[in-house]
């Protein structure tokens, strides 16, 4: 997995790449917990994942709630077709902001 940030003022955005499974998600991890801390927007590219596992989205729910607790607000942007149909099949589609 690859993750790449780019800040903009109180805005970041990561876009990652690969698999987000059991072995990479705590490599995400790391990078949410600190913008949660300095921004108010977080914006998650899934354009480029091709695999999601339930370590992944529980480490994207993680984010969502640590935005939300400091009064911030996390955006999905461009989910890949995997990543899309298992958001959707567990019901995180009406959880999340997919934009």
């Amino acid at each position: 997995m690859t993750i790449n940030e780019n800040k903009n003022g109180d805005t970041a955005e990561l876009l990652i790449s690969g698999r987000l499974d059991t072995t990479t998600a705590p490599q995400l991890e790391i990078p949410l917990k600190e913008c949660s801390k300095t921004c108010k927007t977080l914006i998650l590219d899934l354009k480029d994942v091709e695999y999601i596992s339930s370590a992944g989205l529980r480490v994207i729910l993680i984010a969502h709630k640590l935005m939300l607790g400091v009064g911030g607000k996390m955006n999905v942007r461009n989910p890949s077709a995997f990543c899309r149909q298992v958001l959707e099949a567990t019901g995180m589609d009406g959880v999340l902001t997919i934009i």
